[in-house]
């Protein structure tokens, strides 16, 4: 390309995604666990994952360092309970402590959250039975197109709709926000 400037980067860009997602309060870890292994989810593994979410002007930017995945995440997502559309770009790292040096240096931390994930699957849609030692229990549903191309919001957001029903997740147990909004509520902090 006429004008094009190449250079190497230490990471590898992905393209934009489209999620439908949830997030809930988990009264029982088993009881998701033993639903998804008995519908033949893949078990990935669980990842100790740090997340460390950076001020930003807009959406939410977040360095993920674990055992499975790291990747610098950027969404946009509202705050509302149940489903809701989330668009994201992804960015698998490989400096992950050089990243976060420069981009704490620039914009500031904002919030670090740490976490126990399981991580299933089931066809394109992601399960997280998720442990946050200062918050609690977790759910989290994410119906996706990124293996799934051709499928759009709508039916995105009738595949949570589904296992919301069949995980027996309640309107109550629904989480409006982040894991970071989460922790910064408990400790005060205005974002």
């Amino acid at each position: 390309m006429k004008g094009c400037i190449c250079r190497y980067s230490p990471f590898t860009f992905q393209m934009n995604y489209l999620n439908v997602e949830i997030k809930a309060r988990c009264k029982s870890g088993d009881h998701v666990r033993a639903y998804l292994l008995a519908q033949g989810a893949g078990f990935t593994g669980t990842d100790l994952q740090t997340d460390t979410y950076f001020n930003v002007p807009n959406g939410r930017l977040k360095l993920r360092e674990g055992n499975i995945e790291n990747n610098l995440i950027f969404y946009e997502r509202p705050d509302q309970a149940g489903p809701k559309q989330s668009a994201f770009q992804l960015v698998k790292v490989e400096d992950a402590a050089g990243l976060k040096k420069a981009l704490a240096s620039a914009n500031g931390i904002k919030v670090v959250v740490r976490k126990k994930r399981e991580i299933y699957y089931i066809g394109n849609v992601k399960f997280h039975i998720d442990e946050i030692p200062e918050l609690g229990s977790f759910v989290e549903i994410e119906a996706g197109n990124k293996t799934a191309g051709q499928l759009g919001a709508e039916q995105l957001k009738e595949q949570c709709d589904f296992y919301l029903s069949a995980l027996e997740i309640t309107g109550n147990d629904l989480v409006e926000v982040s894991y970071s909004d989460m922790l910064m509520a408990q400790a005060g902090i205005n974002g």
